[in-house]
Order: C-alpha cells, then structure tokens, then sequence
C-alpha cells in the first residue's frame, strides 16, 4: 500500500485505574518481587482512511458500567471522535477485538456501523459457558445481548483465523486472552502498525514473558505473544499494547485533542 493510500491510527484513551502488579500479571508471586502499583490506560483505536472512511478497533466500557466497576472515565467515542474531526456516521464499522465488557460498551452509539468480531469469540460469549463466574465478571450481559442482535440484523461478520478487512487493514485470531482475541494490522505512512489490544495489555508481557492475570488459554496466550514478538521485529512496525501508559510515550501527542495518540508518528 502506497504511503498516499495509507491510514491515520490512532489511540483515544478514554479511562484510567490505578491497580496492582499482583493483580495484573499471572501468578505474580513466582517471579520473587515486591508487588507495587500499576497504571492501567483504557484505549479505543481509531483507524481513518486516506478517502475518510473509519474504522474503530473497540469502543470502549460505558460510562454506567464503569461507574458501577469504579473505573474513572471521561469521554465515549461518539463524544471524542468530534475532537478529531470525525462525524459519529462516519463509522461504517465497528471492530471487536474481544467481547469483554471494556471493549464492547458504546457499540450502542453506532447503530448503522457493521460489526466484525472472530467467530470463536460470538460462539463463546453466546453460549452457556459464558454465564460461568469467572467469565461472566469480564462482560456485560446487555452488551452481548446487543451483539446477538445486531447478528440477527444482519450486522455481524464472523470470521475464523484471518481476514482482509479492507485493503491495509488484516484481522489476525490469536485468542488466549479470550476465545477469540484478535489483533489488527495496519498500513500507515510510517510502516505497519499492530493494534494488540488486550493480546497485549502491557509490554512487559511480552519483553519478560509475564502472562496476564485474565487468560481463558495459557498456551494460546504465550503463542500470541510469540506472533506479536514476531511482527514486531519487522523492519517498520509498530506494536501497540492494549492499555500500557506507555503508548503514550512512544508515540506522539495527536494536536487536535491531549487524549489522542497518534500511533502512525512514534517519537
């Protein structure tokens, strides 16, 4: 894809917590460390195309749920995405990385955009599986019911392993984290930008092999992480973790709003 014809990616941090190591990373207590506090961001991602057309990769929790989770919020897409120069109808699709209940708030203010989400992740969410406790604590069941709904209007694609969603835009199945966790790949100006999400929450994952806490598949969680590593030592790419403040720092500032990170310009 031709730098004329690539597309802007951005981060959008909507939210902020402030919770433990212990908390975060799996088994923390192998590792023989103190635990100590840990800042965790809450993204959504923006991808814009040469023409204007938009996609968003999540669209974050609702300002109800994160208010009864205690999670400090301050903006949903269809509010920032104005900032950005971005009309709310421009979304013509919707991306779920995962049906978690941070990733799939909002869905609800794009009612015409078309949703795209791995097949193992519908089937698992839909299913009586979900409702098991352990599940049940990482989604909202009106959230999912949303989703059965937009299938039933025939708003959904479900894909299986890989899909070309648009030229320069690749949806890769990892799972681990979920069923069904997906990355996106993106073509920019700058190279390809890997939008991780929560294949990736932290960069410590992968840069020390640390497992996050929430995992539904061990073994496809580290092989996820072997692909993330894998893209990420490719000459021009850019690997962006789910909710690491760090994205903040090793990409530059978006002008038009102080919560937008442009992840097509690293520092």
């Amino acid at each position: 894809m031709s730098a004329s014809g690539a597309r802007e990616v951005l981060a959008v941090r909507y939210g902020h917590r402030v919770t433990s190591r212990a908390e975060s990373y799996l088994n923390f207590h192998l590792y023989g460390e103190p635990d100590a506090d840990l800042d965790i961001d809450y993204y959504f991602w923006v991808i814009r195309g040469p023409d204007g057309d938009v996609v968003l990769l999540d669209t974050g929790f609702a300002p109800e749920a994160g208010d009864r989770r205690r999670r400090e919020h301050h903006t949903t897409p269809a509010e920032a995405l104005p900032t950005l120069g971005i009309r709310p109808g421009d979304v013509s699709t919707i991306v779920i990385s995962h049906a978690h209940w941070d990733h799939t708030g909002n869905i609800r203010q794009f009612p015409d955009a078309h949703l795209v989400l791995a097949e193992a992740e519908y089937d698992f969410w839909t299913s009586a599986l979900a409702a098991r406790t352990h599940f049940a604590a990482h989604s909202e069941p009106d959230e999912i019911a949303l989703l059965k709904r937009a299938r039933a209007d025939d708003r959904v694609t479900l894909f299986s392993g890989q899909l070309a969603l648009a030229p320069g835009i690749d949806l890769i199945e990892v799972g681990g984290h979920t069923p069904g966790q997906l990355i996106a790949s993106v073509a920019s100006a700058d190279g390809t930008v890997i939008l991780a999400s929560d294949a990736l929450h932290f960069y410590e994952e992968v840069e020390r092999d640390r497992p996050f806490a929430i995992v539904a598949d061990l073994p496809a969680m580290y092989r996820a992480y072997d692909t993330l590593a894998q893209l990420a030592a490719q000459p021009g790419t850019h690997l962006v973790a789910g909710h690491d403040p760090l994205v903040r720092t090793r990409f530059a500032a978006h002008p038009s709003s102080p919560d937008a990170t442009n992840l097509t310009a690293p520092r």
